[in-house]
């Protein structure tokens, strides 16, 4: 399946991934991490950094695939409402699981500073905003929820927005806490960190069969083999092949970047920009005053590979952009369209599916990709260290 198709602006504009070496021959380890997108560069990073001997494989050249796509918005509210979550998995998970993508925000932070690069990361305020009139109340139930449990957040009505904002809408939320970041340099930067700590890596290397045995696990490729204690699953939308079930659905977002804006009015100070509607438009800016903005989502997966459908979506995100924004000026430099799935409450699944002792997973469905990733990271160190963890009956296959 392909994961991305378009232009990804990440990959026009940055330097190329880094250089490695198709696998010949045979490697022995502790942890095998298939995959090599912004999940399997947080995995990888982790563990090398606990002293767990590891290796990185993927067929694609490493950070390419999903990541590339990925808009680079950091939020900790993910695609189902919190008022909602809480009637789906219960108040104490769904608490828990909105308060963990703050701290992987922060975490976020904490290793651009250890990289000793910035990678684009900023903190940023998100305007979410109702779509129809009708969505008004729903946000003021999702304001009242949030503020009980002690999030920062704002409900703005129909005035307090349009002294802020060229956006029309009868009601939004104000929240802090969240931030931007370029992923696919990010992704870089830890793959490069890692490797100076004794990550091995190998990209444009397929695997063609896993073994998964009481003893360990076997990845063969086509010119060699990996030898491993345990594997972790770091594919993305890509791990329904790696499944016994389904776990979510895939479906298809298009994006676009444009060149440098002249002005940002309406827009007010880089908030983050995302909506109650279903697909949803979504905007963010870029250092060098760029937008970026995504929507227009379709229901399958592998839409983005029909000719002409990318464009015809963009064009789609452009008009709802100027609608939104009439005084900015939008000129198209950018479109990309990718794979992205969604589970039946929003959050990823990460950890261990019944009957496979020596296998993790890390899927990060939904619209927060990179802070689930960043989750992930951490949980799968904890299983695989048996470290006890209060992320695994929130964020696990059994829940």
């Amino acid at each position: 399946m392909s994961l991305r198709s378009g232009t990804s602006f990440w990959l026009a504009t940055g330097s190329a991934p880094m250089r490695t070496e198709p696998l010949e021959g045979d490697a022995r380890c502790d942890v095998a991490v298939l995959g090599g997108g912004i999940t399997g560069a947080l995995v990888a990073y982790r563990l090398v950094a606990e002293g767990v001997d590891t290796v990185l494989i993927d067929k694609r050249e490493l950070g390419t695939g999903s990541t590339a796509a990925s808009t680079g918005l950091l939020q900790y509210e993910i695609d189902t409402p919190l008022v909602d979550l809480v009637e789906m998995v219960g108040e104490r998970r769904a608490v828990h699981a909105y308060r963990r993508g703050l701290e992987a925000i922060d975490e976020i932070e904490q290793l651009v500073a250890e990289l000793g690069d910035p990678c684009g990361f900023r903190r940023r305020e998100s305007l979410y905003f109702a779509s129809h009139f009708w969505h008004a109340g729903r946000l003021r139930r999702e304001a009242e929820c949030r503020q009980r449990h002690g999030f920062d957040v704002e409900l703005l009505d129909a005035d307090e927005l349009r002294k802020i904002s060229s956006i029309r809408a009868r009601a939004a939320l104000r929240s802090t806490g969240d931030g931007e970041i370029d992923p696919y340099r990010f992704t870089q930067k830890l793959l490069l960190a890692a490797r100076s700590r004794g990550l091995r890596c190998w990209g444009q290397t397929e695997v063609v069969e896993i073994d998964e045995a009481a003893g360990g696990v076997c990845l063969s490729t086509a010119d060699g083999r990996i030898s491993a204690r345990r594997i972790v699953y770091a594919t993305g939308y890509d791990s329904r092949r790696y499944l016994a079930s389904d776990r979510g659905t895939l479906h298809c977002t298009y994006a676009l970047a444009s060149e440098p804006l002249g002005t940002t009015t309406g827009w007010p100070e880089g908030m983050l920009i995302w909506e109650t509607a279903r697909p949803y438009f979504y905007a963010r800016q870029t250092a060098d005053g760029r937008a970026i903005v995504g929507g227009a989502d379709s229901a399958f997966a592998s839409d983005h590979e029909r000719d002409g459908k990318v464009e015809r979506r963009a064009e789609q995100v452009v008009r709802r952009f100027r609608r939104l924004f009439p005084d900015i000026p939008f000129q198209p430099a950018y479109a990309w369209a990718g794979t992205f799935g969604e589970s039946p409450d929003g959050l990823p699944y990460i950890g261990q599916p019944s009957g496979r002792p020596n296998a993790y997973f890390a899927i990060g469905y939904g619209g927060n990709g990179i802070t689930f990733s960043t989750i992930a990271s951490r949980l799968v160190s904890d299983l695989l260290l048996s470290r006890p963890t209060s992320d695994a009956d929130v964020f696990g296959f059994d829940r």
